[in-house]
């Protein structure tokens, strides 16, 4: 198997194993359940804050211990307090280091909030909501057309807003109404080799009317703003800031530097 299909089989034991400790019913008594959810889309579109997704991520099955240093509070505050569009964190424990308590810290923040995990059942989308998440990840790579489109109108219905991620020419049949915004990974999820201009090569074909997001691979403002111009409207970026001792800095100095170059 690769390393996608490693994560997924492991995710549905998870998930299984999840349902048996907590219900759906109980899930929609939580306090975040019954939150009003921030919009990622005017997030993106406001143009007093920077474009970016910025992502706490402690690890990955690429490249091993990121950062697993630093708290959640503190960095996404800064994020946040920086002009971070929308705050991403990884809620997979075992091959990303996170958890959905990691979720919950950062509800702290006025900024929109994404669960980025593999999401392959239902029951996570009303696990997401109940912990703090106004935002939920699809990936094409690991899902088929229909249960995109299932997962995102339950989503949908609960109050979320859907982030469906494509990595090729193959994955553009995935995007349907219910989505919201498309991101394109630069990171290949069977490989998790990079190519920046995998985003490039898709933006034309995915069109204008859903917001576009540009993810992985995204190392300076230079590369920002090629693909700014290439139609993108956001950026997630998280290895960037995390691998430095204190990614809160990391963040300043770069909205700094965006700027200075805009």
């Amino acid at each position: 198997m690769n390393i996608l299909e490693t994560i997924i089989a492991e995710k549905r034991k998870e998930v299984e194993a999840a349902k048996q400790r907590i219900s759906i019913d109980e899930l929609e008594k939580e306090y975040f359940f019954k939150n009003e959810v921030l919009s990622l889309k005017s997030f993106i579109k406001d143009p007093a804050r920077t474009g970016i997704i910025a992502e706490f991520k402690r690890k990955s099955p690429s490249k091993g211990i990121i950062n697993d240093k630093v708290s959640v509070e503190e960095v996404t505050m800064a994020y946040a307090a920086g002009g971070a569009s929308g705050l991403s964190v990884l809620t997979d424990e075992k091959f990303f280091g996170g958890s959905l308590n990691d979720l919950v810290t950062a509800t702290v923040n006025e900024v929109p909030l994404l669960r980025k995990d593999f999401m392959i059942d239902v029951y996570q989308l009303y696990e997401a909501k109940a912990f703090g998440a106004e935002v939920i990840l699809l990936i094409a790579a690991c899902l088929t057309k229909r249960e995109v489109k299932g997962l995102a109108a339950a989503a949908k219905d609960i109050g979320l807003e859907v982030l469906l991620e494509i990595h090729d020419e193959s994955e553009l049949e995935h995007i349907c109404d219910e989505v919201d915004l498309v991101g394109v990974n630069n990171r290949n999820l069977k490989t998790f080799t990079v190519d920046l201009e995998q985003s490039i090569r898709l933006s034309e074909q995915i069109g204008t009317y859903k917001l576009k997001i540009a993810e992985s691979g995204i190392s300076s403002v230079e590369n920002l703003l090629y693909l700014k111009r290439s139609g993108f409207d956001g950026f997630l970026i998280g290895e960037n800031f995390m691998k430095h001792a204190d990614p809160a800095i990391a963040f300043a100095d770069f909205v700094h530097q965006l700027k200075t170059a805009t």
